[in-house]
């Protein structure tokens, strides 16, 4: 019976711990809402001339496995595993866009109460509501279209009393989310991870396996009018036992 195959398949993916740099409690993951996995198998061929035109031998020189995943979920645990080999904590850092306000009478001043219990961290401007304009942040004295920072609070020129300012804000939560924190390596820092693409269709299966393989870039490109689609980066490459790739189809 022919073997065909549809869709984009599941391709799961395992930390090494025996080479490379794995990241602490290393563990087995899922690529999740896969658009579609690539895979590319190349070798250098080199001919042999003589005196004619075409070769008297070719033969084959270095091999080469690229793949490429592209998905949807966002997982950063996931990413750090694979990718970074670094540190993940609990809690993560929020920005909090065109938050509206009022400037107050006098001492015109605005503190600002992140959502969630969260902690201020780092201005990222102001405008009018009423225009866009930005303001601009000064150290202090500040005049009309003008405010200071020290912490969270806010301080406008009295000519801006009464209007109407959207504030835009970095701030912290612990309770949510985690943050990946990647700091400069030595050359050659990164984790290794095994593969397995499973592809099922009219309830054939086949699979394939790496071995061995290493991130070479991650891209995270947004969109005006759909989702972001992370697209994963890696190569394969042999094991210790020499093994770089399996084949199990369904013939």
């Amino acid at each position: 019976m022919p073997v065909y195959q549809f869709g984009s398949g599941t391709l799961f993916a395992t930390p090494l711990t025996t080479i490379g740099n794995a990241a602490a409690n290393p563990t087995p993951t899922q690529f999740g809402s896969l658009q579609d996995v690539s895979l590319d198998i190349s070798f250098d061929t080199k001919e042999l001339y003589g005196m004619y035109q075409f070769p008297d031998m070719i033969a084959r020189g270095k091999g080469k496995i690229t793949g490429k995943a592209k998905f949807a979920r966002v997982n950063g645990k996931q990413l750090n595993d694979l990718f970074f080999g670094q540190t993940v904590s609990a809690g993560q850092t929020l920005a909090q866009l065109d938050q509206a306000a009022s400037v107050p009478a006098s001492p015109f001043q605005i503190t600002i109460t992140p959502p969630n219990s969260g902690t201020f961290v780092e201005d990222q401007g102001v405008r009018y509501a009423s225009t866009g304009e930005p303001l601009t942040r000064v150290a202090s004295g500040p005049t009309q279209g003008q405010y200071t920072l020290s912490g969270a609070q806010y301080t406008f020129a009295s000519a801006d009393n009464g209007a109407n300012i959207l504030i835009s804000y970095t701030y912290s939560v612990s309770a949510t989310g985690a943050t990946v924190a990647v700091t400069n390596q030595l050359m050659g820092f990164a984790p290794n991870f095994s593969c397995v693409l499973r592809e099922l269709f009219n309830s054939q299966q086949t699979n394939v396996k790496l071995y061995a393989c290493i991130a070479s870039k991650l891209t995270r490109a947004t969109k005006q009018d759909d989702f972001l689609i992370q697209e994963f980066d890696f190569s394969a490459f042999a094991n210790s036992a020499g093994k770089v790739i399996d084949f199990y189809d369904a013939v």
